[in-house]
């Protein structure tokens, strides 16, 4: 077992930071332009590209360097540990990799050179009112109709749709009253499709919520949206194991944005702890009731590390999907306990002066608990790790 990061990860780490260094003085413009004006980052977004992070997980063939999930996974714990926001890059570099994996080649040639240039946002809509842990419960339809699909039903919670270029729909090519009729099981029949958030036939309606980086939630209304027949990802009607090795990589990076959080939540902490006095000349730090929480943090902060990063190099070693799944899910569950753990305890370091908007520190606990329930609840992961993991009865 050799837990040392390549030299291709360090470069990887130091190329972000460095480039991150030059916009420290912008943190609190950005973090007021994403969270109170809802305005998309598009110069921290080209810089991302400039380094080649949309570039890990693509081959050289295609334009990008290929360094893997591990390295995309380590620079999102940067990222977000010196208090930037990766944004939709999550969900566009796993779209990506669903797309590399699935797609025909001609797809591959006209969607990933804008996605390594930055000039191609892509956004994953899988949610719907009816059908949210459980999949298999979506009733968005497309029939093919000649050289295109006719697409109808309905997403919702659906990020950044106003920036996209294109989103990555899960939706029906064979209805759930048809596979029940047919006694098929019950992964059959779903589809996955590039569809252009600008299609007639859509309808695009913003959800207000907190702790959104530049960017809205959607439902979206498909009314007979014509999709071409080339935007078809992978064969009709088995789409459920493509989508699901997609899942993978998004539960693995937000894994490593929780890693983030949590390191920048401790530093905040520790910092203001060595400083803040308020019996005698005691630093509030040299409380053992103010060491421990931040003590017992770092301890999980570390825990989560290392459950993230096997969770990325099994990616990278293409072990056995299910296997990947199994450590994305635990990695995703432990690191999201612990970004909240430590924001929590850093806010009861800061004390007052912690909910003031200028720390960050209450968007932070926001964004936090969002990751603790999205994009899959901790109760699911449990049932998942219960059933996969342990051998016990299904349980839902």
């Amino acid at each position: 077992m050799d837990f040392q990061l390549s030299d291709e990860h360090n470069m990887m780490r130091a190329s972000v930071k460095q480039m991150l260094s030059k916009y420290e003085h912008r943190k609190k413009e950005w973090r007021e332009m994403t969270h109170r004006d809802h305005k998309f980052n598009y110069e921290l977004w080209n810089e991302f590209a400039n380094l080649g992070l949309f570039g890990c997980l693509v081959p050289e063939e295609y334009g990008g360097n290929n360094t893997g999930l591990l390295a995309l996974t380590l620079a999102f714990e940067d990222i977000c540990a010196l208090g930037f926001s990766p944004s939709l890059m999550l969900v566009t570099c796993m779209d990506t990799a669903c797309i590399l994996k699935n797609g025909s080649e001609e797809m591959k040639r006209r969607i990933v050179p804008g996605v390594l240039s930055g000039k191609t946002i892509l956004v994953f809509a899988v949610t719907e009112p009816n059908a949210g842990s459980n999949t298999f419960r979506i009733e968005t339809v497309a029939k093919r109709n000649g050289d295109s699909y006719v697409m109808n039903g309905q997403k919702i919670f659906i990020t950044g749709v106003e920036v996209a270029d294109y989103m990555l729909v899960v939706a029906r090519t064979t209805t759930r009253d048809e596979v029940v009729a047919k006694n098929l099981p019950k992964s059959h029949g779903l589809s996955l499709f590039l569809v252009d958030p600008k299609s007639k036939g859509m309808t695009k309606t913003p959800i207000p919520t907190v702790a959104t980086e530049g960017v809205y939630q959607w439902q979206l209304f498909f009314d007979n949206v014509e999709i071409p027949a080339e935007n078809l990802v992978g064969v009709e009607d088995q789409g459920v194991m493509a989508m699901f090795t997609s899942l993978n990589p998004e539960r693995i990076l937000v894994g490593g944005i929780c890693c983030g959080m949590a390191e920048q939540a401790i530093t905040m902490a520790v910092n203001y702890a060595k400083e803040r006095r308020v019996f005698k000349d005691t630093p509030i730090g040299a409380y053992q009731g103010v060491q421990h929480p931040l003590a017992e943090a770092k301890i999980h902060l570390e825990a989560s590390r290392l459950m993230t990063y096997r969770a990325a190099w099994a990616f990278d070693q293409n072990l056995n999907p299910g296997i990947v799944g199994n450590y994305a899910n635990q990695a995703k569950l432990l690191a999201a306990d612990t970004a909240l753990e430590a924001v929590d305890a850093s806010l009861e370091t800061h004390g007052g002066i912690g909910f003031a908007e200028e720390t960050g520190l209450a968007q932070l606990w926001n964004g936090a608990r969002v990751l603790k329930t999205a994009p899959l609840n901790r109760e699911m992961i449990l049932n998942y790790v219960a059933e996969q993991d342990l051998g016990l009865p299904r349980s839902y």
